[in-house]
Formats: C-alpha cells, sequence, structure tokens
C-alpha cells in the first residue's frame, strides 16, 4: 500500500461512513436517525461530522441553511486500508499469520471454505 493514504477510523466514523455510504448526501439529522441505538446527541454527529471532514473522509455542500454530507472515501479504500493496517500492526504484515489467527478463532462455513479455495486459486492463476 505505498501509494495509498492509510485510513483508521474510531467505531462512530465508521458507522457514519456506512450511513453516508448508503445515501447520496445527507444532513447531520439525517445521520444522527439513521445511527440508531443508542442515540446520540445532534452536536456529537456534528461534531464528529466537522472532524472527518477536517480529515477528508466526507464533503459537506449547504442547501437550504443545512449541510448536506456525503463520504469523501470509498468503502473499498476504507477496507483496504484497515485490513492492511490490522495486518501490518497485529501480525507483523504476515498475512499467513493473519488468515491462520482468523481461520483458528471463527467459524468457517462450508460455504466460505469453498470460497476461499477458489480465491486462492483464482489469486494463484489457476481456473
Amino acid at each position: 500500500m505505498p501509494n495509498e493514504r492509510r485510513i483508521r477510523l474510531g467505531e462512530l466514523q465508521l458507522r457514519i461512513l456506512r450511513v453516508l455510504w448508503d445515501t447520496d448526501a445527507t444532513t447531520v439529522s439525517d445521520v444522527q436517525q439513521q445511527l440508531g441505538r443508542p442515540p446520540l446527541a445532534y452536536t456529537t454527529v456534528a461534531t464528529m461530522l466537522r472532524k472527518m471532514e477536517d480529515r477528508g473522509l466526507v464533503v459537506h455542500r449547504e442547501e437550504d441553511r443545512k449541510f448536506h454530507y456525503r463520504a469523501a472515501v470509498s468503502m473499498g479504500e476504507v477496507t483496504r486500508s484497515m485490513a492492511g493496517d490490522f495486518v501490518d500492526r497485529l501480525f507483523d504484515g504476515s498475512l499467513t499469520e493473519a488468515v491462520s489467527h482468523l481461520l483458528e478463532s471463527r467459524e468457517v462455513s462450508r460455504e466460505e471454505w469453498d470460497r476461499l479455495e477458489q480465491l486462492i486459486q483464482q489469486r494463484k492463476g489457476k481456473p
């Protein structure tokens, strides 16, 4: 990931981005409502959106005296960055160790095993 920026998100930031990825542009109160339980104060959501905008994670436009926010980063960018950070920080960059840990600590369905085997074969360049 040499040319990609590192994106680190807290739980609330990720929840907010998920709301924004599902909508085109939305207001602070819409984000607040869509975050669900436990309910967060309007000011908490507004402050977080402002901080996220300072970091280049969201952008806004003003319409009818309301700010309408949208995500400035894609789900793919966030997923790649956070997964890479996870592997780098917890497993010293070893994908093998990360996958081994996940396979040992999680239940894996037959469908997931089949999909994992398929992905490995595709990455190896085999049919």
